[in-house]
């Protein structure tokens, strides 16, 4: 069977692993990092066996300025061959950005992003959800046209900060809006971590009608205590990739009650006793998490 990401096959017992946690969490912590401390974490995760690593985005410095020095972390970063790095790109100035920093001795995907929630898409975007597909259109037609990978995230796919639980028809909906722009994989994100077991089958289940499960990944908070619980129901609805962050590091910084993306060394324990193979080093990744820790 073939996965959106890369187009590489994947078997039943096998687990991608996304590692967002040099952008993802690191975004949400209140002290300036160092590029050297950002690329040194960066560069330990490269040995583990992962796959795939996000390193940070190019958005406004702003509004996240824990990640103005994308262009730089990428120039430092000792690649490895067969990882693939990714960035978040929420626009167009974010894509000229990442063209600009684009290295042609590593394998550079791209992240966007939209809300399954109206609330949450105005609070974080000020548009409407169908405004901020349509803002996306000119960024997926580039990474087309240049062979990026693009990866799709859709936040608050079971609670939003304003507007309360969202309906899994919304999030099926949101993930076809966005599917339309390309058949890209999609992370669906439990974005202030108050999803269970019973609402993520729920949600899973109408998403399902409109993607893949080879198609779809996890991303799940940790912040209501059922980040892993909500991965086992997820895996019995036949996703085989989840999103995690090396010590459980930030969050959203744009949800109120988000911090606590589900900590790597805590899935990797969950899937390896569960039966599944990730290709993953959990040696390497104590180490990072030792490290990532110490950077709060």
């Amino acid at each position: 069977m073939l996965s959106a990401v890369g187009g590489e096959s994947v078997t039943g017992d096998y687990v991608r692993i996304h590692e967002v946690g040099p952008r993802d969490g690191l975004q949400n912590e209140p002290s300036v990092i160092s590029v050297a401390r950002k690329v040194a974490l960066i560069d330990l995760l490269s040995q583990s066996g992962l796959r795939d690593i996000e390193v940070g985005s190019f958005v406004s410095p702003k509004w996240v300025p824990q990640m103005a020095d994308t262009d730089q972390v990428l120039a430092q970063l000792s690649p490895v061959q067969c990882v693939r790095y990714a960035v978040l790109v929420p626009n167009k100035r974010g894509w000229d950005g990442f063209l600009d920093a684009r290295r042609d001795d590593i394998i550079t995907d791209i992240a966007v992003f939209i809300a399954a929630s109206e609330g949450f898409s105005q609070s974080n975007l000020n548009c409407s959800i169908a405004e901020s597909v349509d803002r996306l259109r000119p960024v997926v037609a580039a990474a087309k046209e240049t062979g990026v990978t693009v990866r799709g995230y859709v936040s608050c796919v079971t609670d939003c900060p304003f507007d309360g639980p969202t309906s899994p028809q919304q999030v099926a909906d949101t993930v076809a809006m966005l599917r339309d722009l390309a058949p890209m994989q999609i992370s669906l994100g439990d974005t202030i971590g108050q999803g269970t077991p019973d609402r993520i089958s729920a949600m899973l289940e109408a998403v399902l009608a409109v993607a893949p499960a080879t198609d779809l990944a996890g991303h799940f908070h940790d912040t209501g205590g059922q980040a892993l619980a909500n991965i086992a129901v997820s895996l019995a609805h036949g996703l085989r990739a989840f999103d995690s962050a090396v010590g459980g590091l930030g969050g959203c910084p744009y949800a109120p009650g988000a911090p606590g993306n589900v900590a790597t060394e805590a899935v990797l324990d969950l899937l390896a006793h569960s039966g599944y193979e990730t290709g993953v080093d959990a040696r390497f990744i104590a180490q990072a998490a030792d490290m990532a820790r110490g950077m709060r």
